[in-house]
């Protein structure tokens, strides 16, 4: 069965919620790829994520150009670009953060090995991946 076939990859609407639950998805895979691995703490890493957002925004842009007749403008690729991500993104952090209320030791590992530690609660962490993934997200929809 192709991918294509499938009726959710011809919508025309509701786009950025399709792949921002995608890169959602690739994202909580991946955390628990790395925590189960013991490579949760090596920062070079998160480069990864990089590529799943970068994934999950081009191919959101590449069925706005099919499902529109290969018609897409400059402020509308931006606008599905950044709500991808952001949806994406928020999803994910709202994971994160039930995860880090729920995992205590998970948390407490990320104070002890974070320079900022001693000030870090999870409210805090989730914040900054917050920001990281949207800024992230609108830089590669730049990008692409």
């Amino acid at each position: 069965m192709k991918l294509e076939s499938l009726k959710i990859f011809q919508y025309s609407r509701r786009i950025p919620e399709i792949y921002g639950t995608f890169i959602a998805l690739g994202l909580t895979v991946y955390f628990f790829v790395a925590y189960l691995a013991g490579f949760l703490h090596v920062i070079e890493l998160r480069a990864l994520n990089f590529i799943i957002l970068a994934a999950g925004i081009y191919y959101s842009l590449k069925q706005y150009k099919r499902t529109h007749a290969g018609d897409i403008n400059y402020f509308r690729a931006l606008a599905i670009g950044v709500s991808s991500s952001f949806i994406g993104t928020s999803t994910f952090v709202l994971f994160l953060f039930l995860y880090l209320k729920i995992d205590h030791s998970l948390m407490q590992s990320i104070i002890e090995s974070e320079p900022m530690g001693p000030y870090l609660n999870e409210y805090i962490a989730t914040f900054a991946v917050w920001l990281e993934g949207i800024f992230s997200g609108f830089i590669m929809t730049f990008i692409l």
